[in-house]
């Protein structure tokens, strides 16, 4: 069955304020981030409180909201959120090696001097909305308060199966015993998933040192012998190669920044650039994107990492909000992941975007599950 996608256009904590309580599963969402970008009046100020108060009051107990942030101004989202009621459970990191460095460059004797760092990461504020009782009765009566790890687990070629540095007596490990502890085990679907993404560019990866102690054993390979389970023990490239990682991070999920063609699916756009290579920093915020991109949004997300994130907080068949809908990435990712979903946008030139994209993506996933029917009647030739 499609789910289902609402897009309301309006002030947000109006139309919050419509909606009936404990009426979603989770709310994904990429808000202003308070830096005034590109001169965006939007972007004046992150989110005030009495926005976060009403995601919590239309958000089911133990529902997640996961909101990203810009580094500078991360911790006033973070204390808003939680000034409004929600629980600060953890802070994801999605690191990146395209950003473009913002900075202000001396001249004369302080050459070499500038004001900013290379941008290379996003934070994502993970809350919950508090509930009484075990996480176990609220997840058995509303769906939420845990999140989904088994279908956000990285997937490896490796054993999963871990191995304590030391037997657990009182609570603490006893040095120099090496025996199976209580967190091994293993699974069949990858690692388990952490409080790190990457875009998987080469500038990332190989800023990861290569931790291949941490791989298991290296039976079968160049160096013959169990691993000592320290780092750098595995040495070589081409043995963690050969057990299907390259580097240390390939044990994080990774997810490249939005392409044109995620961008723009369902739009009409244009194949001519809007700056030519070499462009600064002001060609790039005074291009004519419209004209390039029908997607002229300036933060889209990419989808995948958008689904990514609503399958580790949303149950199945959940209902999603993003009260900040932009041109509609978490939308887009919805209905490819089967969520329902309601957005909300003030910018109706950017609603109309998102309609566009959610509608081509339900029609996608209709043809699909039309050809996959049509395999299941007749089978396969």
């Amino acid at each position: 069955m499609t789910p289902s996608h609402q897009i309301l256009v309006g002030d947000c904590l109006v139309l919050l304020r419509q909606m009936p309580e404990n009426s979603v599963d989770s709310i994904v969402t990429d808000p202003p981030y308070g830096l005034s970008f590109m001169g965006k009046k939007w972007d004046y100020d992150v989110p005030a409180v009495e926005i976060w108060a009403e995601c919590l009051r239309v958000l089911k107990p133990g529902g997640h909201l996961l909101a990203f942030a810009g580094t500078r101004t991360q911790h006033r989202i973070a204390a808003r959120i939680e000034d409004a009621g929600f629980e600060i459970r953890d802070m994801i990191a999605w690191v990146y090696g395209s950003g473009f460095p913002k900075s202000h460059n001396l001249d004369g004797e302080h050459e070499g001097w500038g004001t900013a760092l290379k941008p290379a990461l996003e934070p994502i504020t993970v809350a919950r909305k508090p509930f009484p009782g075990t996480v176990a009765a609220n997840v058995a009566e509303h769906g939420t308060g845990a999140l989904n790890i088994d279908s956000c687990r990285v997937p490896t070629t490796e054993d999963t199966a871990r191995i304590s540095n030391g037997a657990m007596r009182g609570g603490r490990f006893a040095s120099g015993v090496s025996t199976p502890g209580p967190m091994g085990g293993g699974h069949d679907a990858g690692r388990w998933p952490a409080n790190l993404i990457h875009d998987g560019s080469p500038e990332v990866v190989t800023s990861f040192p290569n931790a291949p102690g941490q791989q298991g054993d290296l039976r079968g390979h160049s160096r013959n012998r169990v691993s000592k389970g320290v780092f750098g023990d595995m040495g070589a490239a081409r043995d963690a190669k050969a057990r299907g990682d390259i580097g240390s991070a390939a044990r994080f999920f990774y997810c490249a920044k939005a392409s044109r063609t995620d961008r723009n699916e369902g739009l009409d756009s244009s194949v001519l650039p809007a700056v030519t290579a070499g462009a600064t920093m002001r060609d790039r915020e005074t291009a004519d994107w419209p004209k390039r991109n029908g997607n002229h949004h300036p933060t889209v997300k990419p989808t995948e990492l958008m689904g990514y994130l609503l399958r580790l907080v949303t149950p199945p068949q959940g209902v999603t909000l993003d009260p900040f809908m932009g041109s509609g990435s978490t939308g887009k990712a919805a209905m490819r992941e089967g969520f329902s979903f309601i957005g909300c946008e003030i910018d109706e030139k950017y609603a109309a975007i998102a309609k566009a994209r959610i509608e081509h993506e339900v029609a996608r996933q209709q043809e699909q599950q039309a050809e996959s029917d049509q395999l299941d009647l007749f089978g396969t030739a």
